[in-house]
């Protein structure tokens, strides 16, 4: 199959979620704490029950006005919430808060790092968002369970544009945003845990048409490496059935780790189908300028700027400076390193040598 993949080219969109960390939940005082028994932390709010109305976080317009900035992104006001409509047993309400066409995050861009160079991705638009409940399938014997805890918990929804090309890329770009978060101290990052979430949008075409191919979705990939795993067989997939005088269907597909594959989940769904309206109960929210200032001039020193600086106060080498500042705790314990060492090559050496061999 691999024979094959000359001739075509992927065009790849990450979708990323990233539940931030704030302390209580999107509309409601109840707690996000990770770990706790089924359903001890969903209120009235969160259970959608009669006569209950939302109260916006705070903290989350800061910690979304960061992303923003990070993203070199247009930070939107006024910034209004939607209702999307769809039924399934983990939520509620019988639909999501979401943004729809004014999110708070729009029109930004990442730069990433490839073997060929520097790539700038375009980020479409990062949203707010409540997260759904889980569904429980294990110790419950043919049947389901139900757990809200997670009801309420406010995402950001990080949107790219479609100008990724490899797997390999995917990871770069996916990697960069996890840096970014963690730098900005507005969600731990945790993938196993489901605090950052990854579905990608994949379709191959033909070298040379412009044209875009039947796109796939596959969802809630949870690993740096099961990302590209997925993305590769995906493409792979694709290419041999185009191949092979077959269409693509459009659709949600899951990854299965164990066998390497994909395997579909259910028919892709349109914007139209989720009949997306103004939430009635939630005002357009103005963003005062004085306000989204406040906000920037608390941003932290970020990855980027750390690699130059790197570079010029202890003249590091690009690839060293890379490799500490991807990771904020090992960035600001370099620095630790140095104060004592007072030798940045020796103690970039120790730390990406001998210590990183021990954790």
């Amino acid at each position: 199959m691999n024979e094959n993949l000359k001739n075509w080219e992927a065009v790849i969109g990450l979708e990323i979620h990233v539940q931030l960390s704030t302390k209580s939940k999107l509309f409601s005082g109840a707690s996000t704490s990770f770990g706790a028994l089924p359903n001890t932390q969903a209120c009235n709010i969160d259970l959608a029950m009669p006569g209950v109305l939302p109260v916006l976080n705070e903290e989350v317009l800061k910690m979304a006005i960061k992303l923003g900035k990070a993203l070199n992104a247009n930070i939107n006001s006024p910034t209004s919430f939607a209702r999307k409509n769809y039924f399934y047993p983990d939520s509620p309400k019988g639909y999501q808060i979401s943004q729809m066409d004014n999110p708070i995050v729009e029109t930004g861009y990442l730069d990433i790092e490839t073997e060929n160079g520097s790539k700038r991705i375009g980020v479409t638009r990062a949203h707010l968002e409540e997260d759904a409940g889980k569904s429980l399938h294990d110790d419950f014997e043919g049947q389901s369970g139900i757990d809200l805890n997670r009801a309420g918990t406010p995402l950001l929804e990080i949107v790219s544009e479609p100008e990724i090309s490899t797997a390999e890329e995917a990871v770069a770009y996916l990697k960069s945003i996890h840096s970014i978060i963690r730098y900005l101290n507005i969600s731990d990052g945790n993938m196993a845990e489901g605090s950052m979430r990854c579905d990608a949008n994949v379709s191959v075409r033909k070298k040379g048409d412009t044209e875009l191919g039947t796109r796939t979705e596959t969802k809630n990939v949870n690993s740096f490496r099961f990302v590209e795993k997925a993305i590769q067989y995906e493409i792979e997939r694709q290419v041999h059935e185009l191949e092979s005088g077959n269409k693509i269907t459009q659709e949600t597909r899951l990854y299965d780790s164990q066998k390497n594959t994909t395997r579909p989940m259910r028919s892709k769904e349109f914007a139209n189908d989720y009949r997306y309206f103004p939430e009635p109960d939630l005002l357009p929210i103005i963003l005062e300028k004085d306000f989204i200032q406040s906000v920037l001039d608390d941003m932290p020193e970020m990855p980027n700027e750390k690699k130059e600086r790197f570079v010029s106060q202890f003249s590091l080498s690009k690839y060293d400076a890379d490799l500490l500042a991807a990771d904020k705790d090992i960035a600001n314990y370099f620095e630790e390193v140095v104060k004592i060492s007072n030798s940045p090559k020796l103690s970039t050496n120790w730390i990406m040598g001998e210590l990183s061999a021990e954790l």
